[in-house]
């Protein structure tokens, strides 16, 4: 397949990039680089996919994959290069995982998230459906549970409370991808991603912020005294998920429409995490205990048993595996630069 991925300097982006190349299909990553987060990642990423130059507006290709990975720098929003890039490339689908990320960050500066979350998500619609592109797999959020205190989490439970402006833009793409499955036959498959932790991961979430203070003898914050817990899932069988929706024999027999969550099923208490943390590096964490954050939930869990169901989905990794992976990676990355 052809296949379109959008985020793909981002944590999930790039993994899911290298597994469609190593599988044998046709990639395009398109990613807009912006400065959310350390810049320097997001291109040791990309350098990992053979791409060492990128260019606004126009394709590179891979040093390492040739053709079968290309990239090129747009913002989703760009309503003038997007459709360029459709017409050009006959993509027979795109996975969207380009979005601005981040729940505390949504509550200082809302309106990026509706350019880019919003604006750019009905870009990429739309460019779909005037060049005949007939499948969407995109990234939708546990966070649109919102203040949902029936745990587990399931696609059946009401999320018209969202907590977050992220949150709601990721409800927003949901009713906007119903719309457009609806109207004009796209398949679209929102995946509601919990916790994702792993090599190459995002230095603003949890897992990074937590082993980089107790590696280098700096307090780590603590929200809600410690009493929270998160379904968190590691990156390979986040991948294997996306895969299997994305690269799917059966289309024909599935809803036009569909939304599932992708996680571990299995709530991990915050103070767990840290330990494992603290047994992998060999250091004590120096814990400074927080109030709860606005946006913030007590509990994350999910129920995946209709992605098992449809898709076949099995996660795997454990904490006890996935943590020392990610030091691993931490240590190779900052620790002998």
């Amino acid at each position: 397949m052809k296949i379109l991925v959008t985020g793909a300097a981002g944590f999930i982006g790039y993994h899911l990039c290298e597994k469609l190349v190593k599988l044998g299909h046709e990639v395009c990553g398109l990613d807009n680089i912006n400065g959310y987060y350390d810049i320097n990642l997001k291109m040791a990423r990309l350098k990992q996919l053979g791409i060492h130059e990128v260019f606004e507006h126009k394709v590179a290709i891979s040093q390492l994959h040739g053709e079968n990975f290309t990239f090129i720098k747009i913002n989703l929003e760009d309503q003038v290069y997007l459709p360029i890039l459709f017409k050009q490339h006959k993509f027979d689908a795109v996975c969207n995982l380009a979005a601005q990320a981040g729940v505390r960050y949504s509550i200082e500066d809302p309106m990026v998230y509706v350019e880019s979350n919003i604006v750019g998500f009905m870009n990429l619609l739309e460019c779909m459906r005037h060049n005949d592109v007939k499948k969407l797999v995109y990234a939708s959020s546990s966070s649109v549970y919102g203040l949902n205190d029936k745990i587990p989490f399931s696609t059946n439970d009401n999320v018209d409370h969202p907590i977050s402006l992220y949150a709601a833009t990721k409800k927003t793409n949901e009713l906007m991808a119903h719309t457009y499955s609806h109207l004009f036959q796209i398949q679209t498959i929102g995946l509601r991603f919990f916790t994702v932790y792993g090599p190459w991961g995002r230095p603003d979430m949890a897992m990074f912020l937590f082993t980089d203070a107790i590696l280098n003898d700096k307090p780590i914050k603590v929200f809600n005294n410690g009493e929270l817990s998160r379904d968190f899932t590691y990156i390979d069988d986040i991948i294997e998920g996306i895969v299997a929706t994305l690269i799917d024999n059966n289309t024909s027999e599935r809803p036009l429409y569909s939304l599932y969550n992708i996680g571990n099923s299995k709530p991990i208490k915050l103070l767990d995490f840290i330990e494992a943390i603290e047994k992998s590096t060999g250091k004590k964490a120096h814990k400074e205990m927080l109030p709860m954050q606005p946006g913030d939930v007590e509990k994350t869990w999910a129920d995946v048993s209709p992605l098992i169901e449809s898709y076949s989905y099995n996660p795997v990794v454990d904490i006890q595996v996935g943590v020392p992976n990610f030091i691993k990676w931490y240590k190779d990355y900052y620790l002998k630069q």
